[in-house]
């Protein structure tokens, strides 16, 4: 069920704040999983150095797929990425992880381009645009990046959905659930956002 994955990932994630974290023979699971693998979440986040998902939810070998990209954007490989993880390996949730002090928000927030990145950036600019509607971002540039972290999220765990019928459908029977998450790289903290 989802909304079981969920809450391992929101127990795991209180045991990484906690420093309580699970004591793993990560060999002897490796051993069982030689044959196979059935993760029961596919997360979407940045490749900053600091959100390994892993550590971020406490998981070992074998529990989640971890798909890192500059900006957690969704392209044509992070779906069909999440199409096999959904309807091949049967995850039940997907997470798109944002995370404060993002290099790739910072980049689209100030309108940078940079050889083959400008095409990740290009991804976040709706949500730049978007978040600009309503704050100003001379004026509170803090507020105005977290928002666009926020709004690149909720954007791209809507697109999962609208550009991938496999996993639309999925998400209709009620066997996989779709949720955006922002990381808190100061407190460890992750908070999951609803859909609209």
């Amino acid at each position: 069920m989802p909304t079981h994955s969920l809450q391992l990932l929101k127990e795991g994630n209180f045991r990484f704040r906690n420093n309580l974290k699970k004591n793993r023979d990560h060999l002897e699971v490796l051993n069982q999983l030689k044959d196979n693998q059935s993760p029961f979440a596919a997360i979407v986040s940045c490749m900053d150095s600091r959100t390994a998902a892993e550590l971020i939810f406490d998981q070992g070998f074998g529990d989640i797929f971890s798909i890192r990209i500059a900006g957690n954007v969704v392209t044509n490989g992070i779906l069909g990425s999440l199409e096999y993880a959904t309807s091949v390996v049967a995850s039940k949730l997907i997470v798109v992880l944002g995370h404060t002090n993002c290099g790739a928000i910072k980049g689209a927030c100030n309108h940078i381009h940079l050889g083959h990145l400008t095409e990740l950036i290009e991804k976040i600019e709706p949500a730049v645009v978007e978040v600009a509607k309503t704050i100003n971002q001379e004026r509170d540039y803090e507020l105005f990046e977290y928002e666009v972290t926020k709004t690149n999220v909720l954007l791209g765990a809507k697109e999962i959905t609208e550009r991938s019928p496999i996993i639309e459908a999925l998400v209709t029977e009620g066997k996989v659930g779709v949720v955006p998450a922002i990381y808190n790289i100061a407190t460890g903290k992750v908070q999951f956002l609803a859909l609209d």
